[in-house]
């Protein structure tokens, strides 16, 4: 199959040229895979890093894209909408310069519940000493500490438990007036102001997208973000509420951060494109004893449904002081990896850490030695989705065998909306998926998911000839095979009918 024959092809009825402001297609074809060779991963499981003060330049943007990272988090928490609008524009320069599509994920804070500011800063705590928390909006000291959610006081009763500052100080309420709360301090020697605290148990009568999430969503959808990921959802309603607002511009990552959230997991799947397993407000809220597995719970489910998933925080967190991660911490990212996340995320390490590329560059090897691992793959591969009445599920799991029973060296999927390659994913394979996409919004959305090479590239036919000529192209080019070595196509025909995954081929490499 030689690309050198592949000519101008049918794309939504128009005849399309692609090299035709180019000398010649055999300098397009040499630009691209000095580019794309660059930028080929050997791991299959994806990386996600948080832009932030420590890696907010051009220069180390494009040192955590070369050390392994796929997708970068924009946490609007922080910053302001000019510097992230500055960080999207460098990504897709970057992107531009690489020839490899990026993703970039807006994270809205949420109706994130923080205390107010201290007189002093802080206070000192010891167990058994009584604070009042009320709705008085001056600074705090240590009688007294404002509160400055009305709604948390509704829902509160005595013998309720607030955990603040992640955890670290633990109160119980001990009498409860018209506007204020008698606590007694049960755990913690120290409070700073502004700490963010949790209620343990109780579903707060407050909307998932609060004023400031509306209006950072607006920003970030003008400025041509990937994803979405909200924060706090407790009910289905409130990714309802939040698809509505992004209106197809975006793909939702829901964030599960409450114990509700996890009742309604089911639900709540069917609704998002994607799932975010933040295990800080998470760990919080429910024992810590229960984390690991409501972890392979949630990725197995949300694997099997054919969305991504993301394990999240608190992964190489030593690493932000750190050049190393302690051993736990290299232990809890390959578990991630073994439980078959799509994604592992880097938070404050790459944020706001000193060490942020070799945080990078350090999960890419524990991710990429993991999957070299035998148990890792016979945990793939003795745990697959059921495809059961469903024909494109049912190819897509095909292409999966056929490439293990041929040696093929790649699956090659033709996708319009990203499901033929969603799909693929799903099994995960041993083998890269080359993702082709006339898309390049979809491109950049798959940036997220397993295994998933996106390429944007127009080419398209009515049949797999030119198709499977550019494929062969793209697989070499990647790296991934090379001449006399083999790969699986899959694709829906008629081309451009999204969800139509009805046809397998193996081609070669010549």
């Amino acid at each position: 199959m030689h690309a050198d024959s592949v000519q101008g092809f049918v794309f939504k009825n128009r005849i399309c040229t692609p090299y035709k402001n180019c000398d010649s297609m055999n300098q397009v074809k040499r630009i691209q895979t000095e580019k794309i060779q660059k930028m080929s991963r050997k791991r299959q499981t994806k990386i996600v890093a948080t832009l932030g003060p420590a890696s907010e330049k051009k220069s180390v943007i494009q040192a955590l894209v070369k050390a392994g990272v796929d997708v970068f988090r924009l946490n609007f928490s922080h910053g302001s909408h000019e510097a992230h609008q500055k960080a999207v524009k460098i990504i897709r320069s970057i992107e531009k310069e690489s020839g490899h599509p990026i993703g970039i994920m807006a994270d809205l804070q949420g109706p994130k519940l923080r205390i107010g500011d201290f007189k002093e800063g802080f206070i000192a705590l010891e167990p058994g000493m009584v604070i009042r928390f009320d709705s008085n909006s001056k600074p705090g000291d240590e009688s007294r500490v404002n509160l400055p959610h009305p709604e948390v006081m509704n829902v509160l009763k005595k013998g309720s438990e607030i955990l603040l500052d992640d955890g670290k100080v633990r109160v119980r309420v001990i009498k409860k007036g018209k506007d204020y709360l008698d606590c007694e301090v049960v755990e913690g020697l120290c409070l700073a102001g502004r700490k963010g605290f949790n209620l343990p148990g109780t579903v707060i009568p407050v909307p998932a997208l609060t004023a400031k999430d509306k209006k950072d969503l607006k920003a970030a959808l003008a400025m041509g973000v990937d994803w979405i990921a909200q924060s706090f959802v407790q009910r289905p309603e409130d990714v309802k509420a939040a698809k509505k607002l992004i209106a197809g511009k975006a793909a939702l990552m829901v964030k599960l951060e409450k114990p509700s959230a996890l009742e309604h997991l089911d639900e709540i799947l069917k609704l998002s494109d994607g799932i975010m397993l933040a295990r800080g407000d998470l760990g919080v809220e429910i024992p810590p004893e229960d984390v690991p597995s409501v972890q392979k719970r949630v990725i197995r489910d949300v694997r099997h449904a054919g969305k991504p998933v993301i394990v999240a925080t608190q992964m190489l967190e030593s690493m932000i002081k750190n050049a190393r991660p302690t051993r736990a911490e290299a232990s809890d990212v390959a578990t991630a990896v073994y439980d078959g996340a799509d994604a592992v995320m880097l938070s404050a390490e790459t944020a706001a850490g000193e060490y942020p590329v070799k945080a990078v560059t350090i999960m890419d090897r524990i991710a990429t030695r993991t999957e070299e691992d035998e148990t890792y793959q016979q945990i793939m591969e003795n745990d697959h989705p059921d495809t059961l009445g469903n024909p494109s599920d049912a190819i897509s799991t095909a292409a999966y065998y056929v490439a293990q029973d041929v040696g093929a060296k790649a699956i090659v999927t033709y996708t319009m909306s990203g499901s033929t390659a969603l799909r693929a994913a799903r099994q995960r394979p041993d083998v890269p998926i080359l993702c082709l996409t006339p898309d390049i919004d979809v491109a950049r959305r798959l940036a997220v998911s397993y295994g998933v090479h996106a390429v944007h590239t127009p080419e398209t036919a009515d049949d797999f000839t030119g198709p499977a000529r550019h494929a062969a192209d793209l697989v070499r080019g990647h790296g991934f095979a090379k001449k006399g070595e083999r790969f699986v196509m899959t694709a829906g025909v008629p081309f451009g009918t999204p969800g139509s995954t009805n046809i397998l081929r193996i081609a070669e490499v010549e």
